[in-house]
């Protein structure tokens, strides 16, 4: 089970509104934004991609386009309806496939994906759990492949642009505000990966994560 202290879990209500709340927290730019994140991560044609928490499928769809026919992803919620949301809206791509799976917990992925992808969920998740995720990741990927985890950054939260702030308090967990202060960069390094690197969005509130398996 998820912490009482999270909001990591989604009924159909939030699964309903869900696009819509990213929208609200981007500012209505979520996807230019999460083109630009999906660019800088270098998805090649015939890849594989494992989608840690995949929502509604919106950044599967997008991810789809860049792998080709000849690629595949496989997305894990635990949210019954955010799996059937997905499944309709990326209906179209043969090669996209939706699980219901907790991510936190041990998985049997091994050395099977060229990337794995997490967006806007590490957060959600208490720092030993953080941990299951991350090692998750790291035996799921092949040598040299790449996970890249798209979050908040590190910073003040009284020192956000006051929309931002305000939706932030207004939706967010108290997970997510701890997050704000998390070393991430260390807990992967932690658990063995390497050339860890970050790009920053939106006035430095928001990053891509990138880190390598050896």
């Amino acid at each position: 089970m998820s912490s009482v202290r999270s909001k990591v879990e989604i009924g159909e209500w939030g699964a309903r509104y869900y696009d819509i709340l990213l929208n609200l927290l981007l500012v209505g730019r979520y996807l230019h934004f999460i083109k630009e994140v999906i660019e800088k991560m270098d998805i090649e044609p015939g890849q594989s991609i494992l989608d840690l928490g995949s929502g509604t499928g919106r950044n599967d769809c997008l991810m789809a386009q860049k792998i080709g026919p000849q690629g595949k992803i496989v997305g894990l919620d635990i949210s019954d309806e955010m799996i059937r949301r997905a499944l309709k809206r990326c209906s179209q791509y043969a090669n996209i496939g939706f699980k219901k799976e907790r991510i936190e917990l041990p998985l049997a992925y091994k050395e099977e994906f060229d990337k794995v992808f997490i967006s806007f969920v590490l957060h959600g998740f208490e720092d030993e759990q953080k941990g299951g995720i991350i090692r998750n990741a790291y035996q799921a990927l092949k040598p040299g492949g790449i996970f890249h985890i798209l979050d908040y950054a590190e910073f003040d939260i009284d020192r956000m642009w006051f929309p931002l702030r305000w939706a932030f308090v207004r939706w967010e967990c108290q997970l997510a505000v701890e997050f704000l202060t998390l070393d991430i960069k260390r807990m992967l390094r932690a658990e063995g990966f390497t050339d860890v690197r970050e790009e920053f969005y939106l006035r430095r509130h928001l990053r891509l994560v990138s880190a390598v398996r050896p």
